[in-house]
């Protein structure tokens, strides 16, 4: 899971993008603001919609810069380093900041600078596993103006969006959905829909997506290869929908996680390959790892039921109870079937203790 710094999309790209995708019937307004820098850009692609205008200083003022480092023991430093990088949405009052999950997991030393180039300490206020999101919070009082959060749902495909980085203006980049579909990734990681925007930028980690509205509708998590649900596949950035944040926000703020009750975690990265799957990463010290499961291994079922697919493997797995429960895996190792019996746990059991939390 990346976590860059923010840099402007160049005009080439944009308009190099959107030319592979003529296919599509494109808005003639983000078709011509491809070939012009981002800003203006963006300002042409959003005038005349029938929406309410963008309050840009509004949007621009309740990004924040957040800079987060981890403990120095933290298990996700190994793939997500110690120092971390990207951008928050203030979403609430006092202080409440928006952003990636993967930025703050572990971190016992984050802060946040405002556009004015103000710089506050922050805590790590609440993190959700099965969403991706986290919520900080300044331990100082920084009152701005939230920007509102939108309806992800009624986003349809081709519609223009920006993706708002920390940076402000030249950290905007002109986008348009490619599709919304479902997601999964080998990080035990599910969404039942994700938002998938083209062209690609690099300002991807806890980037506001924002609608023509001025609503946020989704938050940054990922560059990926097949944004394009049909060929051509292009390459573009997934977003985690601001409606998966809703039936959870109250508990988030209240008890810094969802009510529902964890779902198991094994500690293994799983990869399709040729329709098969197989483990690629293995958890030290996790449960997997304890259970003697190992990187190379194949995956072929859950108890009894074959599995072959990652969504088919995280729905039984997550079907048989919460965090705790004994995950019975068939796993091909040594060119031998064997029978594994994995103690499942919830996934936070698994991260260093952090002082802000």
């Amino acid at each position: 899971m990346p976590d860059s710094p923010m840099s402007s999309l160049p005009a080439a790209l944009a308009a190099l993008a959107l030319a592979a995708f003529v296919a599509l019937p494109v808005h003639a307004a983000v078709a011509d603001a491809a070939k012009s820098e981002p800003p203006a850009a963006a300002k042409r692609a959003f005038d005349g919609a029938d929406e309410d205008s963008i309050d840009a200083e509004r949007l621009y003022g309740a990004l924040v810069r957040v800079n987060a480092v981890a403990v120095p023991n933290a298990r996700s430093s190994a793939t997500l380093g110690r120092e971390r990088e990207g951008t928050g949405t203030v979403i609430g009052k006092d202080g409440l900041i928006l952003t990636i999950g993967y930025l703050i997991v572990e971190a016992d030393d984050i802060k946040v600078t405002d556009a004015r180039g103000r710089t506050y300490p922050a805590r790590v206020l609440a993190y959700d596993h099965a969403t991706g999101l986290g919520l900080l919070k300044t331990s100082v009082p920084f009152n701005v103006p939230p920007v509102p959060l939108g309806n992800s749902a009624k986003l349809e495909d081709r519609e223009p969006v920006l993706v708002a980085g920390w940076g402000g203006i030249p950290d905007t980049a002109l986008a348009y959905v490619a599709s919304r579909r479902p997601f999964s990734a080998n990080w035990e990681y599910m969404l039942d829909e994700a938002i998938f925007t083209v062209p690609a930028t690099t300002g991807w980690s806890g980037a506001a997506l924002v609608d023509r509205r001025g609503t946020i509708v989704g938050v940054g998590s990922l560059v990926v290869r097949d944004a394009t649900a049909e060929d051509p596949k292009l390459p573009g950035n997934m977003f985690v929908p601001i409606d998966a944040l809703k039936p959870i926000l109250e508990d988030m703020v209240k008890t810094g996680r969802r009510k529902e009750t964890p779902r198991p975690w094994l500690g293994l990265a799983a990869d399709e390959v040729q329709g098969r799957l197989i483990v690629t990463r293995v958890s030290p010290d996790g449960p997997a790892d304890a259970a003697g499961v190992k990187a190379g291994d194949i995956i072929v079922g859950v108890g009894r039921e074959p599995v072959r697919t990652q969504a088919e493997f995280y729905r039984k797995v997550w079907g048989r109870g919460s965090a705790g429960a004994e995950i019975p895996l068939r796993v091909l190792q040594d060119l031998e079937v064997h029978d594994v019996r994995i103690k499942s746990i919830d996934r936070v059991d698994y991260f260093r203790q952090v002082t802000t939390y």
